[in-house]
């Protein structure tokens, strides 16, 4: 059985998550969306509340779990026994990082490797803090985040 893990701080949950989650479920037996917690970071949803949030968004994948990260990623992909770490790539700039990461990752850990996906065409331009910024000046965030977040999203950012 193949177990892959979709680490990320979901911070909240986008279009552009989901569709990389959803591409890994059909890639992978199982995947695990690892929901972080980055102590230099302030974000406008609880743990729990990104936790929920991504439950609402994947219960439609049999294969798909939701679970707290706990420290180290690679403690969790060994604890979980994954062989890869599923990350989406919007640009370049996402690559340097993310390779970055891959490389410490498979320092740590060398049985699991990271694999990319590149975001969709129509996603490319999404992140968390763009729809944080764009959901406080009340603008239309409906076509950037899943529906079932949607009015959770829409009434916490306003």
């Amino acid at each position: 059985m193949s177990i892959a893990v979709c680490p990320g701080s979901f911070d909240p949950i986008t279009n552009g998550h989901l569709d990389i989650i959803r591409r890994a479920a059909g890639l992978f037996d199982q995947v695990v969306v690892l929901a972080a917690v980055n102590p230099n970071k302030h974000y406008a949803f609880s743990i729990e509340e990104r936790c929920e949030m991504i439950r609402l968004c994947v219960s439609d994948l049999e294969n798909v779990e939701v679970e707290i990260a706990r420290g180290l990623l690679v403690d969790d992909v060994r604890r979980l026994g994954a062989c890869a770490i599923v990350k989406g790539l919007r640009a370049v700039s996402d690559f340097e990082y993310e390779f970055q990461q891959a490389l410490v990752n498979k320092k740590l850990y060398p049985e699991a490797d990271t694999v990319f996906l590149t975001t969709s065409p129509e996603n490319m331009f999404l992140s968390s803090s763009i729809v944080k910024q764009v959901a406080a000046f009340e603008g239309d965030i409906a076509d950037f985040v899943p529906k079932p977040a949607l009015e959770a999203i829409q009434s916490r950012l306003k």
